[in-house]
């Protein structure tokens, strides 16, 4: 998709950016959202659906009483618009891998890479004491790696949100990195908080999702 004239993002590219961070919408909720008339937001959802880059499905609630409501959202070929750490081969290393060198050497490279990022993390976040700030520094680490990342506050609870994995088909193909990226998580958080996954974008989730708790004194 190209750039505006002004040379930043298009309505296309704004479209695809907010269904992917946000979640499926309504053709009149993305026009007040971006700030467009409702028939030019339908006429961009009709070329990006012509694409194939996203889908249209019936909402959860209804738009008036009886009458269903279409929500857009990003198809696979959407998705695939964000970039991915070089899905293709990244799959062929670890098939090579786990074929020279047995699950056990997988493991290995895991481990080490588990490693790498556990000092990466601990040095930006050495200081910080604070849980908040620690999880605002969390976060601006992740999304420099393609993570989206961003930190909500959830009554007591923080939510680190990640919109994008760019090791997608890694982790796919090996659910070893996520469980030790979340073992990682709670060894930068600290013992202060526990930390659990909610939502699991290779398992078939929007997103990644996990839920901070302060663990009490």
């Amino acid at each position: 998709m190209s750039e505006s004239i002004q040379g930043g993002p298009s309505t296309a590219e704004r479209i695809l950016l907010r269904l992917k961070t946000r979640g499926p919408a309504a053709a009149a909720e993305l026009a007040r959202e971006l700030g467009m008339s409702s028939e030019a937001a339908r006429q961009q959802l009709q070329k990006l659906a012509a694409e194939g880059l996203i889908a249209g499905r019936q909402a959860d609630t209804p738009a008036r009483a009886g009458r269903p409501r279409q929500d857009w959202e990003l198809s696979a070929a959407g998705h695939a618009r964000f970039p991915d750490t070089h899905a293709q081969l990244t799959v062929q290393l670890i098939g090579s891998i786990r074929q020279l060198f047995g699950e056990s050497g997988l493991d290995k490279l895991i481990h080490q890479r588990e490693g790498e990022m556990r000092n990466d993390y601990q040095r930006h976040c050495a200081g910080i004491t604070s849980l908040p700030k620690r999880l605002e520094k969390l976060a601006e680490l992740r999304s420099a790696e393609g993570y989206m990342a961003r930190v909500e506050k959830d009554g007591r609870d923080w939510l680190l949100i990640e919109d994008h994995c760019p090791i997608c088909a890694a982790a796919s193909t090996c659910q070893n990195f996520c469980r030790s990226e979340l073992q990682l998580f709670g060894e930068v958080i600290g013992q202060q908080a526990e930390i659990t996954r909610e939502e699991h974008l290779p398992a078939g989730g929007r997103r990644c999702v996990y839920r901070i708790r302060r663990v009490a004194a």
